[in-house]
């Protein structure tokens, strides 16, 4: 690679990470300061207001065709099904727990980092394909990622959630190309915003508060999980043909570290495991600021 290519490259990758990580270290900072910070009150919003605003405001006139999104929904279906699949296999290799490590093992961080490094990497196209996977996972760690700790299945954790009817509409409009009115249009365009600065205030704050314990289970972990993710991000790219944004979208998705959100999940149903899983949760996103800029210049 020529000087002027790979300086046009490293300012590439800076102009996207470099904002993304500061919005995080702010939220850290937020956390060391001892500011007042609602984790409840801002996952509420962002979970009831701002993910449902992000996905109608956005796929509503998003610039890609349904029968694409759906394609890209279904590689991310595939992608938590290969997780689940590997991570389980690996738990019961090492002979850990399964209900406390599955569910970190098989959701990624695609709304807190994800969403961001897409849109800045990607534009609107690659925030629409982005959102996609934020469909899939979000429904899932709301519903997989409480059974498989909690050992129970409910049918209401996923009625309940104001993303699925947020899904349904966007999915509706389209479908038959509508468009909202433009009032509501810009209504949800302001709602939506806070989704992403919220989150990535909330994942540094969380970071920043995470009683970490038996490090060297979650780094072996970690280095599992980053390996396994390259693999399916390859085989998805390869298997759907995936081109272009769409496959970069897809690669930076599989990489994503594991979603700090399944750690509420672990700290309730096995609270003996939460200081490991928070060690693999920090050291997965530790990993993540090593991997993703590399991918971002060599890879998508």
């Amino acid at each position: 690679m020529r000087g002027e290519d790979a300086m046009s490259t490293i300012l590439g990758v800076a102009n996207v990470l470099v904002p993304v990580l500061l919005c995080v270290l702010i939220g850290f900072g937020l956390a060391r300061i001892k500011a007042p910070f609602d984790h409840k009150m801002v996952g509420s919003l962002v979970a009831n207001v701002g993910y449902p605003a992000l996905i109608l405001s956005h796929l509503e006139s998003a610039p890609v065709t349904l029968n694409a999104f759906l394609i890209t929904a279904a590689a991310a279906v595939a992608m938590v099904a290969c997780f689940a699949i590997l991570g389980f296999l690996f738990l019961k290799l090492m002979g850990l727990p399964v209900r406390a490590f599955l569910s970190p093992m098989i959701f990624n961080n695609v709304g807190n980092i994800g969403l961001p490094i897409c849109a800045l990497a990607f534009g609107e196209q690659g925030l629409a394909y982005a959102l996609a996977f934020l469909i899939i996972v979000i429904v899932g760690i709301f519903t997989v990622g409480i059974w498989v700790p909690s050992g129970k299945v409910g049918l209401r954790d996923i009625v309940n959630k104001p993303v699925v009817y947020a899904v349904i509409i966007a999915l509706v409009l389209m479908g038959f190309d509508l468009r909202l009115p433009v009032a509501i249009d810009h209504m949800l365009h302001i709602l939506g915003g806070l989704a992403i600065p919220l989150m990535l205030l909330t994942l540094g704050h969380t970071l920043a508060t995470l009683k970490t314990g038996n490090l060297w289970r979650g780094a072996y972990l970690a280095v599992f999980h980053l390996a396994m993710a390259v693999a399916v991000a390859f085989g998805l790219t390869e298997l759907f043909g995936f081109e272009g944004v769409e496959r970069g979208v897809v690669i930076i998705m599989c990489l994503m570290p594991a979603a700090v959100a399944t750690y509420l999940w672990v700290e309730v149903y096995t609270p003996d495991e939460a200081p490991a899983a928070a060690g693999f949760i920090m050291i997965s996103t530790l990993l993540a600021v090593v991997s993703l800029p590399l991918a971002l210049a060599f890879w998508v």
